[in-house]
């Protein structure tokens, strides 16, 4: 498809569409802020006493401040980059190493994705020792965040050159059909991680051990036989070794289903409400959410490939990034700005139909369970990890996934 423009009308709409997006986060993030309740409202009282609760106020204040610091010098960057055709001078430096159609843009990409990690290092460390340390969550040593970068880094050489590899050998020796291809390969690796990320990924990082016997697993066990739920694998994640926060998660379908609690969940809460999160995960495979969310991301990478087909061979969008001839990964990397305010409206419609799901499957611990007590271990959860209570209904709309607390704990009644 030809675009009908000059490349340099091409580079406004990118700038455009950064800026646009820049002010617009930065509004939301304005908005978040301005709702905090700096007193103790009486609906929370009850569970969150005045030193915790400023504890939190601070501790949501000072990512806000890093989190506006950060992302207005990574807004600068980019423009500053694609003002001045820095994609495309790394291009060419690049095509004198090789030229190779399927080696030069996965180098490309390697490259950016070490060069930006790299140069954001001090960002990352400062969050985790020094943000995290301050407020009491971080249990990471240097050490283990050395080897979890390393990790990461052999990862996404090996999966990054992998799938990216297979797209741009399509894109180059397909065709504009490329996009039909490379979407069942996506849905084979959808249902791939699904049934194995908690048996060969998640291992690389942490340790999973099965729930001891005694009278957790027992009542789990309990509980599964009453509402005919199939449950063998329940592990405990070692969570830590990287920070105080708890959470839980199920992974799979059939007999590779598998629920996970961290250590520090189990640590914190009653066997109660152990049972009335594991009902709350429960519910989301008894509503058969974890299918609708395969689907909802396979109809999302459709759409992405699909309108990604279209335009990937224009030229115009390589030059629009200071490129000199048509190079894919420029493309790509165009493309990729180019369909953020579609991406943006995909987001907010998965976000509105997890938000919905969590109201399900909390819906579901209660009429199985205990309400109660699944209110307590939210009530926990959210002073443990001192959550916004407050956050503005726009943000919320925007970019939470789960509810608020409190407009569960009214749901629950």
């Amino acid at each position: 498809m030809q675009l009908g423009i000059t490349a340099e009308s091409l580079l406004y709409i990118i700038l455009g569409i950064l800026v646009v997006d820049f002010i617009f986060e930065s509004i939301l993030d304005w908005l978040n802020n301005r709702n905090i309740k700096k007193e103790l409202p009486g609906d929370i009282a009850e569970f969150y006493n005045r030193e915790k609760y400023e504890l939190a106020l601070e501790y949501q204040k000072t990512n806000n401040r890093f989190g506006l610091l950060t992302g207005t010098l990574s807004f600068i960057a980019t423009l500053l980059i694609l003002a001045f055709g820095g994609f495309g001078w790394l291009d060419n430096m690049l095509r004198q190493v090789t030229g190779h159609e399927i080696f030069l843009p996965l180098l490309y990409f390697f490259v950016l994705y070490f060069v930006s990690d790299i140069l954001t290092l001090p960002i990352q460390l400062y969050r985790v020792f020094v943000i995290e340390n301050r407020f009491g969550f971080n249990t990471m040593t240097p050490r283990l965040f050395v080897t979890d970068k390393i990790k990461g880094y052999l990862l996404t050489i090996v999966l990054g050159g992998i799938l990216g590899g297979i797209l741009i050998w399509l894109i180059v020796n397909i065709g504009p059909d490329f996009w039909i291809y490379f979407l069942a390969i996506s849905i084979l690796f959808i249902i791939l991680i699904q049934l194995f990320y908690s048996t060969i990924i998640l291992p690389l990082f942490n340790k999973l051990t099965p729930l001891e016997d005694g009278e957790l697993k027992s009542a789990i066990s309990d509980y599964s036989k009453k509402v005919d739920f199939s449950l063998t694998n329940i592990f405990v994640i070692d969570g830590s070794k990287r920070s105080k926060k708890a959470n839980a998660f199920f992974m799979g379908f059939g007999k590779k289903k598998k629920v996970v609690l961290y250590d520090t969940l189990i640590q914190n809460h009653s066997q109660d409400e152990l049972v009335a999160v594991l009902a709350h995960e429960i519910g989301h495979y008894k509503k058969k959410h974890i299918i609708g969310g395969m689907i909802t991301s396979v109809i999302s990478v459709a759409l992405t490939l699909f309108i990604l087909s279209l335009i990937v061979y224009n030229e115009t969008l390589s030059l629009a990034l200071g490129g000199e001839q048509l190079a894919i990964h420029l493309n790509l990397l165009a493309f990729g700005i180019l369909y953020s305010p579609i991406s943006k409206i995909t987001g907010i419609l998965v976000n509105m139909l997890s938000r919905k799901n969590e109201f399900a499957a909390d819906h579901y611990a209660k009429s199985t369970y205990s309400g109660e007590a699944l209110k307590t271990a939210l009530k926990k959860l959210s002073v443990d990890n001192l959550s916004n209570l407050y956050p503005h209904p726009a943000y919320v709309f925007v970019h939470y996934s789960h509810p608020p607390l409190l407009e569960r704990l009214k749901a629950l009644g």
